[in-house]
């Protein structure tokens, strides 16, 4: 267990805030393809051609095509929230102070295990949003260039609600201003290679002095950031850790 029992004692009398960042490697284990993998999507695909604004101008048959793919595999009846996602579900469900989970992922697999408290700093996959009015909504289909939007009409301008490489991550305002607040931070089945993510760690320990907990299949880019560390399957890591948490 990575945390010694009296601190577990102390975190949770004091009722301390929690931060969770979530990378792919906790989805991975619910059949999920991960991006940065040897074998993973990035493997078979151009970041370039794909996942980028001026992709999406230049050829927005392909990125269509691209994300359409993602979309139907987050469909497939097989794709469900694992043991780590209903964890970390129950930790916000039962934690007595406050408890925000940030995630990497843009699938909806914490969504669906009953997170609530719930930040995708990098988009949502079955939601769309249209560039030419700004509508927001949740979309499961594949989508076209020829799509019209269900809000104001037009075609062209319908796009994957999600953040391209060269655009800002969502609500980083509410995540730094939790990260500065709280007592512990926990980092799960993330690479510590893409930022701003891979610098939360440091936020948590400089402004808040949170104690700092990384869970992990392998150590990450960042493993020497953390006090406490546990490497193995977020199956097994992440229900053992909550449990220990809530003194099951």
């Amino acid at each position: 267990m990575p945390l010694r029992p009296d601190l577990i004692e102390i975190l949770r009398d004091e009722a301390v805030p929690i931060v969770i960042l979530t990378g792919a490697g906790i989805s991975k284990e619910s059949g999920l393809h991960t991006f940065r993998d040897p074998d993973g999507i990035w493997a078979k695909y151009d970041i370039a051609e794909v996942a980028t604004p001026e992709a999406f101008v230049n050829n927005p048959d392909l990125v269509h095509y691209f994300y359409n793919d993602r979309r139907a595999g987050l469909r497939d009846p097989a794709i469900v929230p694992n043991a780590a996602h209903l964890a970390l579900a129950r930790l916000e469900a039962e934690w007595p102070g406050d408890v925000l989970l940030v995630t990497q992922n843009v699938d909806d697999l914490h969504d669906r295990a009953g997170s609530k408290n719930l930040i995708h700093m990098h988009g949502e996959l079955l939601k769309i949003r249209c560039n030419h009015c700004d509508l927001l909504t949740v979309w499961a289909d594949d989508l076209a260039r020829e799509t019209p939007c269900p809000s104001c009409g037009n075609a062209g301008g319908l796009r994957p609600h999600v953040v391209w490489f060269g655009e800002m991550p969502l609500e980083m305002e509410r995540i730094y201003d939790a990260l500065g607040k709280c007592g512990l931070f926990i980092s799960i089945g993330t690479s510590g290679n893409v930022y701003p993510a891979a610098g939360f760690v440091q936020v948590a320990r400089e402004e808040a002095e949170a104690e700092t907990v990384e869970l992990n299949l392998e150590p990450s880019s960042g493993a020497t950031l953390f006090d406490h560390s546990a490497y193995g399957a977020a199956t097994d890591l992440v229900p053992g850790f909550v449990a220990a948490l809530l003194k099951d």
